[in-house]
């Protein structure tokens, strides 16, 4: 108590910010809210030309605490400017702030707290991403900050390695000083990646809090993305790989080999799932030139590698990136990369039997499918849904997938609709039964079916398993209209005869008429504006715009979109 007691006034938080005259002063006062356990708020300008350097002069007229420093050149990166804040405190412990973000009521206290009394070196909370303007927030690994936690080495709980965020941490200041801890310098993209490398190779003793410690907002409508959204580009990909080829490196290089083996497992989890759902919006060049820096990133694995957890989807999509030199299958990967993972028709075998990704991949094996929990397995639904007036149907079709789904007996499907920007906000439409039905392994809900995929075996499934099993239930439009406008996302529960299930999402089907925009009449609202569409990961979700205000917003933002 007497160390939690006694730390007042004992924490620096490092500022810093680039032409961001709009934001960065809100990030300086929440630091400043903080109370009297902030000794000290270093803000750094890294050579803005907006009149940043000039507010924060202003305001460290009337705030002692606050500290400005601004570079005579733009150093092209977070990294320098988080160095020349590191080196000018002088308080034990030092947090990191971006300057469009905001350090929530408490969280120095939360965390000064955590350290102080673990006698850790490191400790860390909880960071949201706050979507912007819509206020939607969604927790950052939130799995490793559920509960109060000491961990005495990160080798003891490699998670730590996909939390490569710095700024939602507290960091002893002579910690980083002795072991030289660092952020990379320059225009250096994902330093925070090498930078927690660094923190986690000296292996500090680190404590976790579930307090809510830093807000990252989010937004996609600004000018000037940030980093971590701009991925527009192959050179964004390219920084990516390398910070993550230099955190192996480093993990590696200090012992902490099960790090190091985590640090590649989060990559193909994380990072090669991510860029794969958005892959086949790019141009083919573009296509070109990722698929060939990801098959160099993924030639320095070994068997180790590959084999831990052989199931996962980003495993999974990573050994057909390798196994052929050009890119293919798109549209599969994406669904493949999709949370939860969705891997569609065709289901070919070899000439032996086994389970591989295509006729033309037979080297890239799914033999692990063959024997993963149920709960785990990627399974393939397709929905098909038409709004109308009265009695929205919703149809969906389960596929079989190598006779994994026939044996566990899938008995039902539990459907709902989640609010996109809260996902507290439910709507659900009900359970409906899963009904055994013949036809090919590729086909669809009803008479918008497709023709059967090209490389689909006839060994793709046992003769005596169902080729799908199809449910059909209703859509309570109405129910979706009292809540505004928003979108929806589509959320389904597969339960099977022994009790079990598996939560999974739907691929949209896009045959004629599907996604078109329909204008559904309304008691309450006059007319509703509803239309399903394909998010980037292929799954249906569904948009709603009600009354005329509503349909004219959307008009607005489709018409703002064209012209830009």
């Amino acid at each position: 108590m007497d160390a939690v007691r006694n730390a007042e006034g004992d924490v620096a938080v490092v500022v810093i910010g680039h032409d961001d005259a709009a934001h960065v002063t809100d990030a300086v006062r929440s630091a400043l809210g903080q109370g009297p356990a902030v000794r000290e708020v270093v803000a750094v300008d890294d050579c803005s030309t907006d009149g940043s350097a000039d507010l924060l002069a202003r305001l460290a007229a009337s705030q002692p605490r606050l500290r400005v420093i601004r570079r005579r050149a733009n150093s092209g990166g977070c990294g320098t400017p988080r160095n020349t804040g590191l080196d000018a405190v002088t308080a034990p412990y030092v947090m990191f702030l971006d300057s469009d973000d905001v350090l929530p009521p408490g969280a120095v206290d939360a965390l000064l707290a955590a350290a102080a009394g673990a006698g850790a070196e490191v400790a860390g909370g909880l960071c949201v991403r706050r979507e912007l303007p819509s206020g939607r927030e969604v927790p950052w690994q939130a799995g490793l900050y559920a509960h109060h936690a000491v961990v005495p080495r990160p080798a003891r709980r490699p998670r730590l390695v996909h939390d490569t965020l710095c700024v939602n941490k507290l960091y002893r200041t002579g910690f980083l000083r002795a072991h030289r801890i660092r952020f990379p310098e320059g225009r250096f993209p994902y330093e925070d990646v090498v930078f927690t490398a660094r923190v986690l190779a000296a292996a500090p003793r680190i404590a976790l809090v579930p307090d809510r410690v830093y807000v990252w907002h989010v937004r996609r409508s600004a000018e000037r993305l940030s980093i971590s959204l701009d991925r527009a580009g192959v050179d964004n990909w390219r920084a990516r790989t390398e910070a993550c080829r230099q955190a192996y490196e480093i993990l590696l290089g200090a012992g902490q080999k099960e790090l190091a083996r985590a640090s590649r497992a989060k990559f193909l989890d994380h990072d090669l799932r991510m860029y794969l759902r958005e892959l086949g919006l790019r141009d083919a060049a573009y296509q070109r030139a990722w698929w060939e820096l990801t098959r160099a990133h993924l030639t320095r694995y070994d068997a180790d590698d590959w084999a831990r957890n052989p199931v996962a989807p980003g495993r999974l999509a990573g050994r057909v990136v390798l196994a052929s030199p050009e890119p293919r299958d798109l549209p599969r990967l994406r669904e493949l990369a999709a949370r939860p993972a969705r891997l569609r028709p065709p289901y070919a075998r070899a000439a032996d039997g086994t389970p591989v990704w295509s006729g033309d991949l037979p080297q890239v094996s799914l033999e692990p499918l063959l024997t993963a929990p149920v709960r785990t397995l990627p399974l393939a639904v397709d929905a098909a849904l038409r709004p109308r007036v009265r009695g929205t149907r919703l149809r969906l079709r389960l596929h079989e997938l190598y006779g994994r789904v026939g044996r566990a007996g899938p008995e039902a499907v539990e459907v709902e609709w989640c609010h996109r920007d809260d996902g507290a906000v439910v709507v659900r439409s009900g359970t409906a039964p899963l009904v055994p039905c013949t036809g090919t392994a590729g086909s669809a809900p009803g008479p918008e079916a497709p023709p059967e995929p090209p490389g689909t075996t006839a060994a793709a499934r046992p003769p005596e398993a169902p080729a799908a099993w199809s449910a059909e239930i209703g859509v309570d439009l109405p129910a979706l209209f009292a809540l505004g406008a928003g979108t929806w996302d589509l959320r389904l529960r597969v339960r099977f005869r022994d009790g079990g299930s598996r939560e999974v999402t739907a691929h949209a089907l896009t045959g004629a008429g599907l996604l078109r925009r329909r204008a559904v009449p309304s008691a309450r609202r006059g007319v509703v504006l509803v239309q399903p569409y394909t998010t980037h990961s292929g799954a249906l979700a569904l948009r709603v715009a009600p009354g005329v205000r509503g349909v004219l917003s959307v008009v607005r933002r489709r018409l703002r979109r064209l012209l830009h």
